[in-house]
């Protein structure tokens, strides 16, 4: 490998805004992220449904038809 044409590589935190740190090695000395598997929807089971301007309704209305078939 060349000399000196790598970034330096050390351990660093990822701190979420939830609280949760996780210790890891990065080539960045501090990351600061907004949603982690701690406090993501997805992860938790707590999934809550967003429903922007009746756009579920208006997509069941849409295709309703075709669930009477």
């Amino acid at each position: 490998m060349k000399t000196d044409i790598h970034p330096e590589y050390a351990e660093t935190s990822i701190r979420c805004a939830c609280g949760n740190v996780v210790e890891v090695g990065s080539t960045k000395s501090d990351i600061r992220v907004e949603i982690c598997s701690k406090c993501h929807p997805f992860f938790t089971g707590k999934q809550k449904l967003v429903d922007t301007a009746g756009r579920i309704e208006r997509f069941r209305k849409k295709y309703e038809k075709f669930q009477n078939q």
